[in-house]
C-alpha cells in the first residue's frame, strides 16, 4: 500500500539536516540520527507505508537540494537520514510483530486450555477467524522432533493449507511441540487434509478429535485428540491417522479402573506361573487379537512358527482356562488383553 500523502510532520528537520550536514561535509550525529530513528517508528505506528515514505524523502532531497553543496555529500547525508528513519521504521515493524505473536500464543493458550471467559474468548477468536458459536474439531498431529510457530515444517503445512482451501476459518498452530489445526466441525476434509500433509512432514501420528459445539467445543475436542495419542502409544496403534470416534470403546473401559483391573488380575493373572513370566504370553495374546485371529499373520508378527504360536495358544488356554480360538471365550480375553495394555500390565499392577 502506498500513502496518498505523507504527513510534514515525518520529514522535520530534514531540510536543514541535509543543508547543515552538506556544507560542511560532517557526517549525522547521534543525536540527529536517534531523532531520523523516532521519527520513522511513528511513522510506522501511524500505519503509513515504507515506500511512500522514502519516496516523500527523495522529493524532499530534491526541493532542498543545497545549490552550492557537493553532490556526494548531499546524497551522504540523504543516505544516512534515510537509513536511520527506515531502521527506526523497521524496529517499529518488529515490535508490532512481536506483540501481535504475543497476543496470538495468549489466545491459543486460552483456547486450548479453556482458561479465558467463554464470551470473551469467542470474541478474541473473532480477530483470528473463527466462529466459536458453531461447533469445531481439532486435530494433533506429533513427530519425533518438536516444532514452534515459524519453524519449516508448521509453514509447510499451513502452505499446503492456505494453497487447497485458502480462507476457510482454519487455524494452524504450535502447542507443546505438536502441530495443531482447528476447524469448523463441518468441513473434515481440512482435517483430513491436514493430517495427510502433517503425517508426511512429521513421519509422526495424527488424532483427530470430534466435532463439539459452542466456545467450550475447542479445548474438548482438542483433548480428545490428546486422549487419543496418548491411547495410540499405549496400544501400539501405528495407524498414521486416528480418530477420536473410531476409538470410543477404549475411554469406555478406563472409565471403571477397578472394573478393567479386576478383569486383567482374574482373567490374566494366572499366566504369571509361565516359564519368563506374563509378558511373552500377553505379547502372544495381542498379536494373535490385532492379527483379526490369524494364527500365520500372528505368528509373521511375532517371528514365529506357527507351531510355535499354536503351542503358546494352547499354554494360555490351560492357565487361564479360557481358549483365544474358541469365538465364544474370546471377547473376555481380548477385552482384559486391551484392559492389561492400557493399565500397563504385566509391568505395573492394575
Amino acid at each position: 500500500m502506498v500513502d496518498q500523502e505523507i504527513p510534514d510532520t515525518y520529514l522535520d528537520g530534514y531540510a536543514a539536516l541535509i543543508a547543515t550536514a552538506a556544507a560542511t561535509g560532517r557526517r549525522l550525529t547521534r543525536d540527529e540520527l536517534d531523532e531520523r530513528r523516532a521519527l520513522g517508528l511513528r511513522a510506522a505506528e501511524a500505519g503509513h507505508g515504507l515506500r511512500a515514505l522514502v519516496a516523500a524523502h527523495l522529493s524532499a532531497t530534491r526541493a532542498h537540494w543545497p545549490r552550492t553543496a557537493d553532490a556526494d555529500s548531499v546524497l551522504a547525508a540523504a543516505e544516512e537520514a534515510v537509513d536511520a528513519f527506515a531502521e527506526g521504521y523497521e524496529r517499529a515493524q518488529r515490535l508490532a510483530v512481536r506483540r501481535e505473536e504475543a497476543a496470538r500464543r495468549e489466545f491459543v493458550d486460552d483456547l486450548l486450555y479453556g482458561r479465558s471467559d467463554l464470551g470473551r474468548l469467542a470474541r478474541r477468536a473473532e480477530r483470528f477467524g473463527l466462529r466459536l458459536s458453531s461447533a469445531h474439531a481439532v486435530a494433533v498431529a506429533q513427530g519425533a522432533n518438536a516444532y514452534e510457530d515459524g519453524d519449516p515444517v508448521p509453514r509447510e503445512v499451513e502452505s499446503a493449507l492456505i494453497a487447497r482451501f485458502g480462507d476457510r476459518s482454519v487455524l494452524l498452530t504450535t502447542k507443546e511441540g505438536r502441530l495443531i489445526c482447528v476447524a469448523p466441525g463441518d468441513q473434515d476434509e481440512v482435517l483430513a487434509f491436514f493430517a495427510k500433509h502433517a503425517y508426511a512432514a512429521t513421519a509422526g501420528q495424527v488424532a483427530i478429535g470430534r466435532p463439539q459445539p459452542g466456545p467450550g467445543g475447542v479445548v474438548h475436542s482438542y483433548e480428545e485428540a490428546l486422549g487419543t495419542l496418548d491411547l495410540a502409544a499405549r496400544l501400539d496403534l501405528n495407524a498414521p491417522v486416528l480418530r477420536a470416534a473410531d476409538l470410543l470403546v477404549y475411554p469406555v473401559l478406563t472409565r471403571d479402573r477397578d472394573a478393567i483391573a479386576d478383569l486383567v488380575h482374574h482373567t490374566l493373572s494366572p499366566l504369571r506361573g509361565a516359564r519368563g513370566g506374563a509378558r511373552p504370553l500377553l505379547d502372544t495374546l495381542a498379536a494373535y487379537f490385532d492379527s483379526g485371529c490369524v494364527a500365520a499373520e500372528a505368528a509373521r508378527r511375532l517371528s514365529l512358527s506357527v507351531r510355535a504360536l499354536t503351542y503358546r495358544l494352547a499354554r494360555i488356554h490351560q492357565l487361564t482356562g479360557a481358549d483365544p480360538t474358541d469365538p465364544a471365550q474370546r471377547y473376555s480375553l481380548q477385552t482384559a488383553v486391551i484392559g492389561a495394555r492400557l493399565l500397563g500390565w504385566p509391568d505395573g499392577q492394575p
